[in-house]
């Protein structure tokens, strides 16, 4: 946003922060959409550099077209990601990580090395669970 812009009315961007707690805070959507796995595996691939479509599509085993097609003007639509159209025959559109999304990038990396590294206990604590609720 620019300086001086609102995000809602008598909340300048600047000093504007949501309260995630509160029922109607806009935000809530915000964090459901970040917290999607195909927004998260889709933004994390776009950092390592621009894609094509299908290249995404290849590299994001088990999305289908549709879920790729919406997550990506979803992104779009926050500032996540650019769509640049080249005029070629076809035409030729790649999608980009944003500086913002950069941003979201660098917040759930950690999140995701998390998740990639604690499976094992992870399943061994759902062994145990499964084992005591039987």
């Amino acid at each position: 946003m620019q300086e001086g812009t609102e995000i809602s009315p008598g909340h300048p961007a600047e000093t504007w922060r949501g309260d995630v707690y509160a029922a109607n805070c806009p935000t809530r959507l915000l964090l459901d959409r970040i917290a999607d796995k195909w927004t998260v595996l889709l933004l994390t691939t776009l950092a390592d550099g621009p894609m094509r479509f299908n290249a995404l599509k290849r590299r994001v085993e088990g999305v289908s077209q549709k879920m790729l097609s919406q997550t990506l003007r979803q992104m779009e639509r926050d500032g996540l990601a650019v769509r640049t159209v080249e005029a070629t025959v076809p035409v030729s559109v790649t999608y980009a990580v944003s500086p913002l999304g950069l941003t979201l990038v660098q917040a759930i990396q950690p999140m995701i090395d998390w998740a990639e590294t604690r499976m094992p206990e992870v399943e061994q604590a759902q062994q145990v669970y499964d084992r005591r609720s039987t």
